[in-house]
């Protein structure tokens, strides 16, 4: 990962705490971060935290204030070797199948041309749900690449599939999209 430029999106998931070992792990392996957090990820981690680890500043709006428009998320999505998002929730597996470019983070991914990774991360019933299933398929012809969901105790309680892979495994899923790519 030496040198390599990475963005990472944040969507609004509790799995959005393990992004953190995520985004440290990264950088430890010589990798160059961002991160994109979306409004939901901000109710999960605080900008400040992601900003601490990535040493980078923490992207988090489309727009700057009032009347001012910052196309960051393109010159993000031209910058980055490879874009990971961490945890995918159902919503944003959704709207990226259905070309929904509504936040930051979409805008990135619709508009970047690097290869892109998702770690789902949701309720079982949502993973089985048809329309998620049918999102997962268009999603991977269309080349995205998925690592996970695990099986393992859920933030509801209940042990099923669709918790977040582990950093370290996330980690080890870029680097090898990385090699292929």
């Amino acid at each position: 990962m030496n040198g390599r430029k990475i963005l990472v999106g944040v969507t609004g998931g509790i799995a959005a705490y393990k992004t953190c070992s995520l985004v440290s792990l990264l950088v430890q392996r010589g990798a160059e971060v961002r991160v994109v957090l979306t409004r939901n990820a901000r109710r999960f981690v605080g900008p400040l935290t992601f900003q601490t680890l990535s040493r980078n500043r923490v992207i988090t709006d489309l727009f700057l204030s009032a009347g001012q428009w910052d196309s960051q998320h393109i010159v993000l999505a031209r910058w980055a070797e490879a874009l990971v998002v961490a945890p995918a929730t159902a919503s944003l597996l959704g709207k990226i199948a259905a070309g929904i470019s509504d936040d930051v983070l979409t805008c990135a991914v619709l508009a970047t041309r690097a290869p892109t990774l998702l770690a789902p991360a949701m309720n079982g019933q949502m993973w089985r749900h048809p329309a998620v299933q049918r999102n997962v398929d268009t999603l991977t012809a269309m080349g995205y690449h998925f690592v996970g969901p695990a099986e393992g105790r859920l933030a509801d309680g209940t042990v099923d599939v669709g918790r977040m892979s582990e950093p370290s495994d996330i980690a080890r899923a870029l680097e090898e999209m990385l090699v292929s790519a």
